[in-house]
């Protein structure tokens, strides 16, 4: 199998991981967090359930549809670019992004009347930051490891410039 295919396959292998361990964690949220409850961890985290109808931080209510099709159309993009060569850092990266945004994308297609009308269910909360879930996690995670990745890449190759010059 190609370096190139692995990496896919990776991608592909933690993006399916991550959107089966969102949806059973928001399942489990929903049923043991409903009518108010909520689970002291420690310190200031706690288990606390919230639907988030709109965009990121609870804001812009009603537009769940429109976030829906972006993340939607963001997901297609980042799978047609998986046929470009990625490392494995890459390749992590995508996995966690995509499974995030799928995660979230099945609760605004399942969790309510209408296409893309449903609300995320939200319940890990810090309490000085908005409630959010694992897909949440995924895709920070991930768009950060793309980051460090980037950054990686481009001191790698200006190493490797310095010493290809010199001498």
């Amino acid at each position: 199998m190609s370096t190139e295919r692995q990496m896919r396959s990776l991608s592909l292998a933690i993006g399916a991981i991550w959107v089966v361990l969102d949806q059973l964690s928001k399942h489990w949220a929903v049923n043991r967090l409903s009518g108010g409850r909520i689970i002291h961890v420690i310190g200031s985290l706690q288990l606390n359930l919230s639907f988030n109808s709109g965009m990121a931080f609870g804001k812009g209510k009603g537009f769940g549809p429109v976030v829906g099709v972006i993340a939607l159309v963001v997901v297609v993009v980042i799978l047609v670019g998986l046929r470009t060569g990625a490392s494995r850092l890459g390749a992590v990266a995508v996995g966690l992004v995509v499974g995030g945004a799928v995660g979230n994308i099945c609760d605004r297609l399942f969790r309510g009347d209408g296409w893309f009308r449903g609300s995320v269910v939200d319940f890990i909360d810090v309490q000085w930051w908005p409630v959010f879930n694992l897909a949440d996690v995924g895709v920070t995670l991930g768009g950060a490891l793309l980051v460090l990745g980037a950054l990686l890449a481009g001191r790698s190759r200006r190493a490797s410039e310095s010493v290809g010059s010199a001498p």
